[in-house]
């Protein structure tokens, strides 16, 4: 088997965060955890993912602190994986993802499921990125500062 490439200690925040959630089905665990999975057969009933791949995949998203397990409610043998602060923080990335997917990967008319807000059942608006005085930025709007040390700021 090929050994997976590692960014733990490269500079730019994206290889970073890619190298802590890992891979495709790392997303779609966190995704399903916000949906409201927590238990491993919740999950795997889910994704239809392979037993040892799920197992790997939460293992790994626990060491990086996006999941913790703990013992479900009512006791046994039975665990529970809830997202952290850490995993929470994650939320506006798969919104993004979401709003990305139904307008780029869906034919018109295509079925696909839509994310809601609880209170009023109407969809979110587009997650924008904008800069510190408000204005909405792309792009070509933005430029990668290298940070060294203990400076804050920019990203690669």
């Amino acid at each position: 088997m090929v050994a997976r490439t590692r960014f733990d200690a490269d500079p730019c925040p994206v290889a970073r965060s890619v190298n802590a959630i890992g891979d495709w089905w790392s997303l779609l665990i966190v995704r399903d955890a916000f949906d409201g999975s927590r238990r491993f057969g919740e999950f795997q009933r889910s994704l239809g993912i392979a037993k040892n791949i799920l197992a790997a995949r939460l293992r790994a998203l626990e060491e990086a602190g996006v999941l913790r397990g703990a013992p479900a409610p009512e006791g046994g043998s039975h665990r529970e994986y809830l997202l952290t602060d850490k995993g929470r923080a994650l939320f506006p990335v798969i919104v993004a993802l979401r709003q990305w997917g139904e307008g780029q990967c869906f034919g018109p008319g295509e079925d696909h499921s839509r994310l809601l807000d609880r209170r009023t059942s109407r969809p979110l608006r587009p997650v924008e990125v904008r800069a510190a005085d408000g204005r909405l930025v792309g792009p070509e709007d933005t430029v990668v500062e290298k940070v060294h040390g203990t400076e804050a700021g920019g990203a690669r």
